[in-house]
């Protein structure tokens, strides 16, 4: 598979088996026609989707790129222990599909809770990243954030019509796309749902992931994060993307990520919340330089 010959602006299904025994999916892009491939990684309840227009502006460039679905979202299978929806577990999911690709080394794109499994492969198999993108994330997670988000992640969605869909995107995340119209709300929408055997639509995850991410102590994480990133930004080039309007990255964390390294680089997003889907023009360029000084 590693070898597919895939048209950059496509992409193929990808299954390969996690060590417990899980069919896990991604999407491939691209062809290997230079350096390592390029792994995204999406957020706590997101999917490969987010990913549907960076990866093939990425393949473009002549990189493969894999966009995952971790356990329990999209089209992987849902765990039945809840204690396997885990960074650790996470990160030696990622580690077997770049064997089953028979890829070395990789280049990371993680958002949000991806930004925390990259952090989590450096501190466990640091000769696997090549270069690493932490998109809104940093080994500190800021509290109001959180308290936003345990709002809506983890309930049903009272949802019945993609009309109700748009409408519940835009009404949980609105806060960090305020210049979004009708349109960008409704393909949000299409990232966020799936349809169910009737054609309406239903979040595409297990709700169980979220009461799985607040086992650990707060600080306890913290203290492992930081130790994990101090890893990553020795791998590397390490770029952090920030939402100007984040309430999860918190430019103080982001000062004190670039005092770790000289190979830490920063841009912030203007107007936009947590987090950016890495099509503005700000991210578009500092992901092109990174790419291009990465093997």
């Amino acid at each position: 598979m590693a070898s597919a010959e895939i048209a950059s602006n496509r992409f193929e299904d990808f299954f390969w088996k996690s060590s417990d025994g899980l069919r896990l999916h991604a999407r491939f892009y691209g062809r290997a026609a230079k350096g390592s491939p390029v792994i995204c990684i999406p957020g706590l309840t997101r999917n490969c989707r987010d990913f549907e227009d960076l990866a093939p502006w990425i393949a473009e460039s002549g990189r493969q790129v894999l966009a995952v679905d971790l356990r329990g979202r999209g089209q992987s299978e849902r765990d039945g222990d809840v204690r396997r929806y885990a960074p650790p577990i996470y990160a030696r999911d990622i580690a077997e599909l770049l064997r089953a690709i028979d890829a070395t080394r990789a280049i990371f794109v993680g958002t949000s809770l991806g930004g925390i499994v990259t952090m989590t492969i450096a501190a466990r198999t640091p000769r696997l990243v090549a270069a690493s993108v932490l998109n809104d994330v940093g080994p500190r997670v800021g509290a109001h954030g959180l308290a936003r988000i345990a709002t809506y992640v983890g309930k049903n969605a009272p949802v019945r019509t993609w009309d109700e869909a748009r409408s519940y995107a835009h009404e949980t995340n609105g806060y960090a796309f305020p210049n979004y119209g009708q349109a960008d709300w409704e393909a949000f929408a299409r990232r966020l749902f799936t349809s169910d055997k009737h054609g309406a639509p239903v979040l595409d995850y297990d709700p169980k992931v979220f009461r799985a991410a607040n086992r650990a102590p707060a600080w306890f994480n913290q203290w492992l994060a930081w130790r994990a990133f101090k890893a990553l930004s020795q791998c590397g080039p390490v770029l952090i993307v920030r939402g100007a309007l984040s309430d999860i990255l918190e430019p103080k964390t982001v000062a004190r990520m670039q005092s770790c390294s000289r190979h830490v680089s920063a841009v912030e997003v203007a107007n936009v919340g947590h987090a950016p889907m890495l099509d503005e023009p700000e991210a578009r360029e500092a992901i092109r330089a990174l790419l291009a000084k990465a093997a």
